[in-house]
């Protein structure tokens, strides 16, 4: 039980770290953050116009698209 209780925060530390991504340190980095960021965009607006608006999944990732 002791060791359970040890292993859990240790497992969940990991896991934050694993999820850990540096920012960028240079422009270029900079610069490709932004059009990597520009494209998710995109291809999430171009998502949200192609789906029903009265369906779960058009509420679910296209709160805040503008349609």
């Amino acid at each position: 039980m002791k060791s359970s209780l040890l292993i859990l925060p240790a497992l969940l530390v990991l896991g934050a770290c694993a999820a850990y991504e540096p920012e960028p340190v240079s422009v270029y980095q900079w610069e490709r953050k932004v059009e990597q960021i520009q494209r998710q965009d995109a291809e999430r607006e171009r998502l949200c116009q192609t789906l029903d608006k009265e369906s779960a999944r058009y509420e679910r990732e296209c709160a805040g698209v503008k349609s």
